[in-house]
Parts: C-alpha cells; sequence; structure tokens
C-alpha cells in the first residue's frame, strides 16, 4: 500500500469528478518554459519543454550537477496539461531540472511525416533520454501518465537501458491496450471516448492538409477508439491491425524486464482501466517494480492537495523517488 495516504476532497465522491476536475479546474503556476526542438533520425522532430536552473539553450551551465526529470504525457496530452505542470513543480521545489517532451504531433506543430506517436513509440522516448546525456546528466528519472505511463514502462522493460537511468513512477497506465480500449468504450464512459475521438480525427485531417496519401473518407464513420486504431493507428505505424498494435505494444508484457526501481499507481475506479490493468498477484514479488493499487483516484486525478499546493500522485512520485 502506498505510504502516503490519499484522501479526496468530499465534493470529488464519483469517479468521473475524481477524473474531470483536475483536467479541467486545476492550474499550475510554474516559470515559463524553454523550447527546445531536436530532430529524429527518420527527418522528423521533437519539441522539448525545459525547466532547468543548470541549463540554457545554447549554454553551458552546471549541468549534471543536478538531477533530471523527464515527464511523458497521456493520449492528445501536451506539456502544458496540469498533471505535467503540476508533476514538475515537485521535482523542481526538490532542486530536480525537468524535461516535459511532446510527442510527434502534440506540440504547437503538426510533425513533418505521415506517421504520428502511439502507445509504444520507445524510440522517441529513448532519443529523448540520449539527448538528455549528451547534455550531461547523469541522473535521469521518468515518470509517465496513461499512454505515457505505458510508453515508459516498455522502454523499460524492452532492452538495455543508459546507466544514468535512475527511477521510474507511472499513474493510470493501461497495461493491457485492448483491455482499456473496451474498458473507455463502454456507455458510462462516452465523454472521454467522445473527446479523445475528436481530437485525434481532428489531427488527422489536420495533418491530411499538409501531405498527400492520408485518406480521411473513414473519419466520419469511426465511432470508436478500435476503429480509429484499425483504420489510422495501426496502419500509420507499421501494425498490422489494432489488435497487432496493442499486443505488440501493451507494457503487460515488458515487465518482467524491467531492472531499475519502478511505482505503477493504478486506481481502482480508474474509468479508463480494464481488470488487466491490475496484476497484483504477478507483481507481487517482482524485485523492481512496486504496483500500488488504491480505491480512489479517477483516471490521472489523485486531487488531495497539500500546503505545497501539490497532489497526491506528486507527492507519491516525489517519495518513490527520493528514497
Amino acid at each position: 500500500m502506498p505510504l502516503v495516504p490519499y484522501d479526496p476532497p468530499f465534493f470529488l465522491f464519483n469517479r468521473h469528478l475524481e477524473t474531470i476536475f483536475p483536467a479541467l479546474m486545476r492550474s499550475v503556476e510554474l516559470p515559463p518554459y524553454t523550447r527546445e526542438r531536436i530532430e529524429t533520425p527518420d527527418g522528423d522532430f521533437l519539441d522539448l519543454d525545459w525547466l532547468s536552473r543548470s541549463r540554457q539553450i545554447g549554454g553551458t551551465g552546471d549541468v549534471g550537477m543536478r538531477p533530471l526529470l523527464i515527464l511523458s504525457h497521456g493520449l492528445e496530452g501536451d506539456s502544458q496539461r496540469p498533471y505535467i505542470k503540476g508533476m514538475a513543480k515537485a521535482f523542481l521545489l526538490q532542486g530536480f531540472d525537468v524535461l516535459a517532451w511532446n510527442f510527434r504531433g502534440c506540440g504547437l506543430d503538426m510533425n513533418r511525416l505521415l506517421r504520428f506517436y502511439h502507445s509504444g513509440a520507445t524510440e522517441d522516448l529513448d532519443l529523448v533520454v540520449q539527448h538528455a546525456i549528451q547534455q550531461g546528466y547523469t541522473q535521469i528519472d521518468l515518470v509517465g501518465f496513461s499512454l505515457g505511463g505505458n510508453l515508459t514502462l516498455k522502454y523499460l522493460g524492452e532492452s538495455a537501458l543508459p546507466p544514468a537511468v535512475h527511477r521510474a513512477a507511472v499513474f493510470s497506465v493501461p497495461l493491457d491496450l485492448y483491455d482499456a480500449c473496451l474498458e473507455i468504450s463502454r456507455r458510462e464512459n462516452w465523454i472521454y471516448a467522445r473527446r479523445f475521438l475528436k481530437s485525434l480525427k481532428s489531427k488527422i485531417t489536420r495533418k491530411a492538409t499538409q501531405m498527400q496519401g492520408l485518406d480521411t473518407s473513414r473519419l466520419e464513420n469511426i465511432r470508436t477508439i478500435l476503429e480509429f486504431d484499425e483504420y489510422y493507428t495501426a496502419p500509420l505505424h507499421g501494425f498490422a491491425s489494432a489488435l497487432d498494435y496493442y499486443e505488440r505494444n501493451s507494457s503487460i508484457h515488458f515487465l518482467d524486464g524491467i531492472h531499475v526501481p519502478t511505482l505503477i499507481v493504478n486506481a481502482v475506479n480508474d474509468p479508463f482501466l480494464g481488470k488487466n490493468s491490475f496484476p497484483m498477484e504477478r507483481l507481487a514479488k517482482h524485485a523492481s517494480v512496486t504496483f500500488e493499487c488504491i480505491t480512489r483516484g479517477g483516471h490521472v486525478g489523485f486531487a488531495q492537495i497539500n500546503k505545497n499546493g501539490l497532489y497526491w500522485s506528486e507527492e507519491r512520485a516525489l517519495q518513490f523517488i527520493l528514497t
């Protein structure tokens, strides 16, 4: 069980309020990000947003003297989301530098290639980590949310890691992507599925105006995320089908390969997660992974607020990574 007790405000009395309130109502004050754009080996780019007392773009500073936190956002998120900024603030106050990266197509500018991002695109996270190491950072900690949590776990478990990668904490993670897709498509969760589909369809339409070869004729008839992944996510990223995409990228298949201390926190009342995202028995004796299943929290919610304005998830991540 978590060492930090979770006691949400009385007015967040169901899972939908615990999910929606932090997303819409939370405001986090931070210094302005410093934006850096890096090129990818395949001719695309990633936009990185830095909060760094030791690093200025184009300067030297005292890089390497401070640990670095790398933050990975969720589906259709970006570095401006309150959960990203809240976690950034928590670690900045503890003396960390922070790098919040935007997945392909999730920054202010659409990415260059026909592909965009997906739940298992660990080559991009690895590029970000390697770039940070090249800047001089010798301790790098990772925090991911939802899709970014799945991406982080897959990255940790699929191959050998640079020695600089120290610890990781992830929240609200769909460990089984197919199972989570079915869960979010349930009738009572229509508000979330509709919001994501609207954003994803808009992204495809926008991308189609920039390049040839992207057929938008199916968009109008797509009603579920599974259908979107079948006709767009999978083929654009080299997968045979949506099911092939889910199977090959679900982080549950990579947990046994994780050898750095890693915390996974999922809430029972998370409207996005199916039963396969709660493998308590499987992970009970894992040498490196701590799995915490808490009763409440919603999806990327955890809105207990302490005197510093931090949420419960931020305190828990600090507690784990600073151990």
